[in-house]
């Protein structure tokens, strides 16, 4: 069950320090929604997110005496999720989940995170049109190239978070977010 989450920003000075994880309810409370939504994204299972996400926050639990501040609270928690994700993939149990996925997660609900500015129902309908378009074609990357672009675009983590998240280095974060949105460029233009 998601907690009751309130967004806020931690403050610089204690950004990559590990006495933010003294207070682990208030880091629950922090990074939950952001945690289970790139789960969520990447797995398109309800059920699924919910354990992969509760399991990532017992493994920091467990672990948050092994946190050594290197990255950031929010990059280590990327860290665990996606080797969870990782973990999950290989697990033969869960292959009934990749045939179900597509059908799990309704796209018309995700289009409508779209905040509402005022446009026209037809501006609306377009957009959700494209944002259905992109999300059909992140099905066709290769699980780096999802992750990396999820990370990117979903979570809006910078290249360097990114690389602590994934443990790629810079550089091979920048080539499978250039070859993802690529892939997605040339998948969107070919449905036109």
């Amino acid at each position: 069950m998601e907690p009751n989450v309130t967004t806020g920003l931690i403050s610089p000075s204690m950004a990559n320090t590990a006495s933010e994880l003294d207070d682990f309810d208030n880091v629950v409370h922090m990074y939950w929604r952001r945690v289970h939504r790139f789960l969520l994204t990447s797995v398109r299972e309800p059920d699924l997110a919910e354990n992969l996400t509760q399991d990532c926050f017992l493994k920091a639990y467990r672990g948050r005496s092994r946190f050594r501040g290197e990255s950031s609270v929010q990059a280590w928690l990327m860290r665990i999720a996606v080797n969870l994700l990782r973990d999950a993939a290989r697990n033969r149990r869960l292959q009934f989940w990749r045939r179900v996925r597509t059908s799990a997660i309704d796209e018309q609900a995700i289009s409508n995170w779209i905040p509402d500015r005022d446009l026209s129902p037809e501006a609306k309908a377009l957009v959700r049109e494209q944002i259905e378009a992109v999300w059909r074609a992140t099905e066709s990357l290769s699980e780096r190239q999802r992750t990396v672009f999820l990370l990117r675009f979903v979570e809006d983590m910078d290249l360097l978070e990114i690389a602590a998240a994934t443990g790629l280095k810079e550089g091979a974060v920048k080539v499978h977010l250039f070859r993802a949105l690529h892939a997605i460029r040339n998948r969107i233009g070919q449905q036109k």
